[in-house]
């Protein structure tokens, strides 16, 4: 499938508002306490959360994927065939994370939207300075990755993301099913309980396209300039932003 610039915003696909939408996350959140007042280890499973996802906003969900790998969206789709998975094309990937975008919008069932910013590099670099991520890395983020995307989900009612607890201490605490203040709009985050192995099982199993990358040092892969190999023992976020106290691009905090 080819990919959709989401520079100007299309027809918004909003239906509820957002006390609506907040009624749907207290009942879920309702029958998830039922549930583990039963049996604390009942979790619901990561294909339980997509059907969920699936089921109370279609047509109106996307899934963010920064195609470290194909899992999210694989899962997702198996729900909801055809479902928006948004891809923030910053300019500044490695060029094995565009051939896996590539490969994903071709092979799985999904329409691949990518999201630009506002300016191109050459643009932002006339305008704040060459390297910016070299001098103010949260800047930079905020401008590719946070702005753009800000623009984009107003147009749905959830998003799904692939963030999971064991990734950084930011995120012990990520539930499965939240409202998602800053941007207006259910979010929602199946693989909240797995662990990478359990990510690459998943992706073996079900031969899911993965990064290149993941197997060569790069754990959690974000842009090329901002992003080293990991080594052996170091925290799997550890190559992200290195020699910065920055941990996360901010959108998910």
């Amino acid at each position: 499938m080819s990919a959709v610039s989401l520079r100007t915003p299309t027809v918004p696909r909003r239906r509820r508002t957002d006390e609506e939408l907040k009624t749907v996350i207290a009942e879920f959140d309702a029958r998830l306490a039922a549930r583990l007042a039963a049996d604390p280890t009942d979790e619901p499973t990561a294909d339980e959360v997509a059907a969920w996802a699936a089921e109370h906003f279609s047509g109106s969900l996307a899934v963010a994927c920064s195609m470290a790998d194909a899992v999210l969206p694989h899962v997702v789709a198996q729900h909801a065939p055809g479902v928006d998975v948004l891809f923030l094309d910053t300019g500044y990937h490695f060029s094995d994370t565009l051939v896996t975008r590539d490969i994903v919008a071709a092979d799985l069932p999904i329409t691949l939207v990518n999201v630009t910013p506002a300016q191109t590099v050459a643009e932002q670099d006339a305008e704040y300075g060459p390297r910016l991520y070299e001098r103010d890395p949260a800047l930079c983020c905020q401008l590719r990755k946070v702005e753009p995307l800000a623009r984009t989900l107003p147009l749905y009612e959830a998003w799904v993301t692939g963030v999971r607890r064991e990734e950084a201490p930011t995120r012990a605490g990520t539930p499965l099913v939240t409202w998602d203040g800053k941007n207006g709009l259910v979010k929602i985050n199946p693989l909240a309980a797995w662990t990478f192995d359990e990510l690459q099982t998943y992706a073996v199993d079900h031969q899911v396209e993965v990064n290149s990358l993941l197997s060569d040092g790069y754990p959690s892969i974000g842009c090329e300039p901002c992003t080293r190999r990991v080594e052996p023992g170091e925290d799997p976020r550890a190559g992200r932003w290195a020699g910065f106290t920055k941990t996360e691009c901010g959108l998910h905090t």
